[in-house]
């Protein structure tokens, strides 16, 4: 089966970028940077100097930060930050903006460390999977997952995604080009991506349980019968 056919002869289409949205319970790795490394102290929590005063190379421990329940974390001089439905490079040029009040040309580096994705159905290897960072396409994640097995329904993959304390339901016809254009064609985390089986999958499944009813019920019948003549 082929991915993404064209329906048209224009082989130039432009494509928006749907980028996944910070949202409550994500986990944010933060670290805050600058010419003047002293200066970025009272942002990273830590000292980038060890107990001689001598900078260290390496940053032992980047500070983390979960977004709550009114879509704040609690930023060092800063206080309350917003940051729930930003992107990722929103939310960095937002702090950067923020911290440039304090400090001259700050850096922000952050990363979204609970990221992860499900992928359940007619795929090779299902399962939930981490993610480091915040950027995974579907067809990525289906890729994770081993690809669509023979059965599998590439025409009307379900994605289930969280917004706000509601699920919504997304489909996406991963056989036509359309679908780089799906607002789920970039995952968000804790999506759950679900491919259906297909008619001769569900049909071989009926079969494989009335099969095994069938077997089960034959089986007591003859220990009822072999039991009843042993009389």
């Amino acid at each position: 089966m082929v991915y993404f056919q064209p329906d048209s002869t224009d082989l130039h289409t432009s494509y928006e970028l749907n980028a996944p949205k910070l949202q409550p319970g994500d986990i944010l790795a933060i670290s805050v940077t600058a010419d003047d490394v002293r200066a970025t102290e009272p942002f990273n929590q830590i000292s980038p100097y060890n107990s001689s005063g001598t900078l260290q190379n390496t940053n032992p421990f980047i500070p983390t930060y979960a977004i709550d329940v009114n879509g704040n974390i609690d930023f060092p001089r800063l206080g309350k930050v917003k940051l729930s439905g930003k992107t990722r490079t929103q939310a960095m040029e937002y702090l950067r903006s923020e911290i440039s009040k304090y400090i001259l040309n700050p850096g922000i580096s952050m990363e979204v460390r609970n990221f992860r994705v499900t992928v359940l159905g007619e795929v090779k290897n299902p399962g939930s999977f981490p993610i480091n960072n915040d950027r995974i396409t579907i067809l990525e994640a289906l890729g994770l997952a081993g690809d669509l097995t023979i059965n599998g329904v590439r025409s009307n993959v379900m994605v289930i995604r969280e917004e706000n304390g509601k699920k919504f339901e997304f489909r996406v016809d991963l056989t036509k080009r359309d679908a780089l254009n799906s607002p789920v064609y970039y995952l968000a985390q804790n999506d759950v991506v679900y491919v259906e089986p297909n008619g001769a999958r569900i049909q071989s499944s009926k079969y494989t349980q009335n099969t095994s009813i069938f077997v089960s019920v034959a089986s007591v019948v003859i220990t009822v019968i072999s039991v009843l003549t042993r009389k």
